[in-house]
């Protein structure tokens, strides 16, 4: 299996540049049209646990337009193995923390609707270890 094939990388980044514009914008079809429409997609952010396309669906359609909680990013990382399974992982300033917040997303390219979110995170960091 080849790792970080350079036209599959692009793609991937392509996609996923798509969906953070989409989230800037609150354009609710380019977000559904990321995510994997199956019961075992799973995103997890920060005030909402979207188990199923249809949950996370029903979040998209209640968040109010211009809520981004992005302020800058800091790193992306984009690592595809073969052509068809790859993760993103973005490490983003957060409007009101000084420590990062991160973002991890698996894609799946699937035979019949392409590239597809299976699986997505937004978690924050602390400042210091708690122990």
């Amino acid at each position: 299996m080849e790792v970080n094939l350079p036209e599959v990388v692009e793609e991937v980044r392509a996609l996923f540049e798509r969906y953070e514009k989409a989230l800037e914008e609150k354009d609710v079809a380019v977000l559904d049209d990321t995510f994997w429409r199956s019961p075992l997609t799973i995103r997890a952010a920060l005030h909402e646990n979207g188990y199923g396309f249809d949950e996370i669906h029903a979040h998209r359609v209640r968040r109010p337009p211009g809520t981004s909680i992005k302020m800058g990013r800091r790193r992306v990382v984009i690592t595809t193995f073969g052509r068809d399974f790859a993760t993103v992982h973005l490490e983003f300033d957060m409007r009101g923390r000084s420590e990062p917040a991160r973002q991890s997303q698996s894609w799946v390219r699937f035979p019949d609707v392409g590239w597809k979110v299976v699986l997505a995170q937004v978690s924050v960091t602390e400042a210091r270890p708690p122990y």
